[in-house]
């Protein structure tokens, strides 16, 4: 049933267990990277991650600096991937632990109130169709990590395919993919043709430091980056930009600015990890 909403985002994903390049275990998922955006961003915004509580300990830092607008479920299990950099740009996943599925039930205790909620799945199964129907059914708009289109919920390396089911873009009204996994979904270069397909309303390609492409009603705009940032470790920065994205949407932004500010932000955050040497999530 539709309900009365305020204009502003709330992400829901689940928490991740990094192991980087063999370090210790950090925090990751969307969950951990989206507080700068939307505190950034401004307006409503509000962060639900779901994770097992044997592994909330980790997430403190998290909950210690965005304070109420993070708040952590519990489930059985907390998502969990070793990545492994070749270099600042090149990186092998592995799945290490599985996380949960959201349901309807789930939907309900989370209980978002803003016109906009952005899901970050991990992996396919993060939010099933039924789920986002059941989004939809609120009355919220829904965006969408693309990721969760094309990574299989399989342990062991990361299989990438484009065997997601039709029915999970039913409810989407954006749909964010990065380079590598367009070329997945296209099954070679991503267009306008490719866009149309997938029936999406607003799409967003991004190319990192290129930029991204936003495909809307049949045409598509080249955004440029805000500038470049190189020799940088990027973990996060398409959570941070999507949120962003989506918290100016939700703010009533056009799209290209949308864009522009959220590109913006994430450059200045790289630009940290530069002298800091590592994400900043807390």
């Amino acid at each position: 049933m539709s309900r009365e909403l305020v204009p502003g985002v709330t992400v829901l994903g689940n928490l991740a267990i990094d192991i980087i390049n063999g370090a210790p275990p950090s925090p990751g998922g969307c969950a951990s990277f989206a507080g700068v955006a939307l505190q950034a961003a401004g307006g409503a915004g509000r962060i639900v991650a779901m994770g097992a509580e044997r592994d909330h300990a980790l997430f403190d830092g998290l909950r210690a600096r965005f304070g109420s607008i993070v708040q952590i479920l519990r489930s059985e299990s907390t998502s969990s991937f070793r990545l492994d950099y070749d270099d600042t740009d090149h990186r092998h996943m592995g799945v290490q632990a599985i996380g949960p599925m959201w349901t309807a039930e789930d939907i309900e205790l989370a209980d978002p109130m803003t016109t906009w909620v952005h899901l970050a799945p991990l992996l396919r199964t993060d939010f099933p169709a039924d789920t986002l129907a059941a989004l939809s059914a609120r009355g919220h708009r829904v965006a969408y990590d693309g990721q969760g289109l094309v990574r299989a919920d399989r342990l062991g390396p990361l299989v990438e395919d484009r065997h997601f089911p039709a029915d999970l873009l039913a409810d989407i009204d954006i749909l964010k993919i990065a380079e590598d996994e367009a070329v997945i979904i296209a099954d070679g270069p991503f267009d306008a043709s490719t866009a149309e397909r997938l029936g999406v309303e607003e799409i967003l390609v991004t190319y990192g430091s290129e930029g991204c492409d936003i495909y809307i009603e049949g045409a598509v705009q080249r955004v440029p980056a805000a500038w470049r940032v190189l020799d940088v470790q990027t973990t996060g920065a398409g959570d941070m930009f999507t949120a962003c994205y989506v918290a100016h949407r939700a703010a009533g932004h056009d799209p290209q600015r949308a864009a522009e500010s959220a590109s913006e932000l994430v450059a200045r955050e790289l630009d940290k990890r530069i002298h800091t040497g590592a994400p900043e999530r807390a």
